[in-house]
């Protein structure tokens, strides 16, 4: 994906791997992952680009939302006013199985409902997302292939 991010690359690759950190047992305050990571990271001295990126990383203002975190995440971590750069990041985790292998983002939705329970917090959370991540993954495959990057 490099080619497409061009000069974003690295910060694409920090936010990626650094992405689900907030579930680290020794860094559950809130219980809710991407704010939790990104309180972690910002205090760690991580780029802020990054740091907001993990902290609204695959529409996690949405599940903010169900958890009642809501302004919560959106004032201390505004959302990146990069189109392209949250969706690959998007693309990153949804078409990615927790083991690392590739899958397609609705077998990704699909194993995250499985896991979590259609009713879950994260259940309710990830069935209003799926139209944005599936939408951002569009958005980036279409992208690569006007770019001629094979994804």
């Amino acid at each position: 994906m490099t080619p497409l991010m061009q000069e974003h690359a690295e910060t694409l690759e920090a936010a990626a791997v650094l992405h689900d950190i907030g579930y680290a047992p020794n860094l559950t305050k809130t219980g809710f992952h991407p704010l939790d990571g990104a309180r972690f990271l910002r205090s760690s001295g991580v780029d802020e680009l990054v740091v907001r990126l993990v902290a609204n990383h695959s529409y996690a203002l949405l599940e903010a939302e169900e958890r009642g975190l809501r302004d919560v995440l959106s004032s201390e971590f505004p959302l990146v006013d990069q189109p392209l750069l949250v969706d690959a990041l998007v693309f990153c985790d949804m078409t990615t199985t927790p083991d690392g292998l590739p899958t397609s983002s609705e077998e990704r939705v699909g194993e995250i409902l499985s896991r979590y329970g259609r009713e879950s917090i994260v259940g309710r959370f990830i069935r209003r997302a799926a139209p944005e991540i599936h939408a951002s993954v569009d958005r980036i495959r279409t992208a690569a292939a006007t770019a001629g990057v094979v994804l």
